[in-house]
């Protein structure tokens, strides 16, 4: 008997921690979140948005451009380990100018149009997400780019210095 109270115990126990260890859920795009490097409102902006979910943290830290985010990831100065990330699906989206609030999809998983021409809601070069390979392909054949998933992103597609000055698209 008190091994069959044992065995439980223990399941118990491993259940309650994989349930610990589930990423929270994407949180919804609100008129008052604010972009985490240059604290602007992120919803005034048009272009895909991203989240990030830090351990120990009650908000996610929002990104008014999605190439932000992936250099946030990329940087070695985070202030705690992440513990989810989550994308806007352009795929999803009303428009370019009207993104979404709630169709995020998690980044790990997503489709990325890297090196298109069109500009993110900052003015910078976008990095693109879908949910599927196919609409990443048909964007991609309409703006340029390639298709690659998050952890394929290239260091200077996110990081280092953005020429303002190139003739960048705005998607419908």
């Amino acid at each position: 008997m008190k091994r069959l109270i044992l065995a439980a115990a223990l399941i118990l126990s491993a259940c309650q921690e994989e349930e610990a260890k589930a990423p929270p859920a994407p949180v919804e795009l609100t008129e008052v979140a604010l972009s985490y490097f240059c604290q602007m409102n992120v919803a005034e902006h048009g272009g895909p948005k991203g989240q990030i979910h830090l351990d120990g943290f009650p908000a996610p830290l929002f990104f008014a451009q999605v190439r932000d985010l992936a250099a946030y990831v990329k940087s070695p100065e985070r202030e705690a380990e992440i513990t989810a990330i989550y994308v806007s699906d352009m795929g999803a989206a009303a428009s370019w100018q009207q993104p979404g609030s709630n169709n995020w999809i998690d980044a790990r998983g997503a489709h990325f149009v890297v090196g298109s021409n069109v500009a993110g809601g900052m003015g910078a070069p976008e990095v693109v997400p879908f949910a599927t390979a196919k609409a990443a392909a048909q964007f991609m054949e309409h703006y340029g780019g390639t298709v690659t998933g998050f952890e394929g992103i290239p260091d200077d597609a996110v990081l280092g210095p953005v020429d303002l000055d190139q003739r960048l698209e705005t998607p419908s």
